[in-house]
């Protein structure tokens, strides 16, 4: 039997906490932690120790996304939790920095209780929480146009040809599985090919494959793309 995930809520709003923290609890996650703000939730990690933080980007003082940065760039020991980041809104500009900073994904504040404890387990196993739809237009948004965040640009020649065509897929949103029927390969060998993308780009998640999927231009966003 495996360990329960453990989860670390971080959120300005103590009903939004509690709210999620029930649900969570339901279904057997454990919610290790508390915090109100970016300085609560670092300090939180640094304690409990969790596998994957729910991070609300507007908070007071300190917000989610200078905390995450804190959580994922060395400040707390390893190994490093995931984090997935709260908005109210699916284009919020910090979204696309916080993915840029190794950030797992994203969820809106209205997601549904099947959504939201599936979406927590997705990440765990290390699926980027990042739908087709939203991805495109975050990147028409913040890369085609120009974010004024720090870009990935990672040098695409140390790939395989297969290995770039897997980033290709990666880029517009596909699993694991839906992976593994596009190639005709087993899930452990997909598995095995974004390991060596994320290893070779030094790359945290597939989440910033997916960024830099775009970024490099291995995929171009159309405006037709766009909702």
């Amino acid at each position: 039997m495996t360990d329960p995930l453990r989860v670390v809520i971080a959120d300005d709003q103590a009903l939004v906490r509690t709210g999620f923290g029930m649900i969570l609890a339901a279904d057997g996650i454990d919610v290790v932690a508390e915090a109100a703000d970016g300085d609560q939730a670092v300090e939180a990690v640094h304690r409990t120790r969790p596998d994957l933080v729910l991070m609300d980007i507007r908070m007071p003082g300190t917000d989610g996304l200078e905390a995450t940065r804190r959580i994922l760039s060395g400040a707390v020991p390893d190994p490093a939790p995931r984090v997935v980041m709260l908005t109210t809104f699916d284009l919020d500009r910090y979204v696309y920095a916080a993915l840029t900073a190794g950030a797992s994904g994203f969820l809106l504040k209205d997601v549904t209780p099947e959504h939201l404890v599936a979406a927590i387990r997705l990440t765990r196993a290390g699926d980027a929480l990042l739908s087709p739809a939203i991805t495109r237009r975050l990147v028409e948004r913040f890369v085609a146009h120009g974010s004024g965040t720090t870009a990935l640009h990672r040098d695409l020649s140390v790939l395989t040809p297969r290995e770039r065509e897997v980033l290709q897929a990666l880029g517009g949103g596909l699993s694991n599985a839906e992976l593994a029927a596009r190639f005709r390969l087993s899930e452990a060998t997909v598995k095995t090919h974004v390991a060596r993308i994320l290893a070779k780009l030094r790359l945290r998640d597939r989440a910033q494959a997916v960024v830099v999927a775009y970024e490099t231009g291995l995929i171009v966003p159309r405006s037709g793309d766009v909702a």
